[in-house]
């Protein structure tokens, strides 16, 4: 018997690039932008969007959250440490990017299981098909959007304001 969900975005706790755990709690009353990120796909140059979004709405009413995942064609092979540094030095990355983790099948990590269930893809499917899905949390942890891997970052700025209250 699965676990059952819980009841907002905010009540998990994932893993950061240390391994350390990570409460998610700590964005309560943010607008958070969930991505599944890989360091060797066609769409890892979304990290710059994704950066430009950071900068520009970044701060104590919005964050990006990068979680790496491996299960799409192998394109995040690397170590957590590997990955913070391509993070950093291709793409100056400042937004978190936590630990490797799964979102799809029985090891999905607990928050992707939420964010799936929340907002389901084409047809109903909550399957994540490819790398750079992102969603959009509310700041009362809700689900607000789920974008496909090919929404560029600069096409949800207006949901990220409305979503802000801005």
């Amino acid at each position: 018997m699965s676990e059952a969900l819980k009841n907002s975005f905010f009540d998990y706790t994932v893993k950061d690039a240390s391994e350390a755990n990570y409460d998610l709690s700590k964005h309560k009353g943010k607008a958070v932008l969930v991505v599944n990120v890989a360091s060797k796909c066609g769409f890892t140059p979304q990290y710059a969007g994704l950066e430009t979004l950071y900068k520009e709405f970044g701060g104590k009413d919005f964050v990006i959250l990068g979680f790496p995942c491996n299960q799409f064609g192998a394109q995040e092979a690397g170590s957590n440490n590997e990955i913070q540094e391509f993070c950093s030095l291709t793409y100056n990355v400042t937004f978190p990017v936590l630990a490797k983790i799964d979102v799809n099948g029985s090891s999905a990590d607990p928050v992707y299981k939420f964010l799936k269930s929340e907002a389901p893809g084409v047809l109903g499917t909550e399957a994540i098909k490819w790398n750079f899905t992102k969603f959009l949390v509310g700041k009362d942890g809700q689900v607000i959007k789920r974008y496909a891997p090919t929404t560029e970052p600069k096409d949800i700025a207006a949901d990220i304001k409305a979503a802000m209250g801005k």
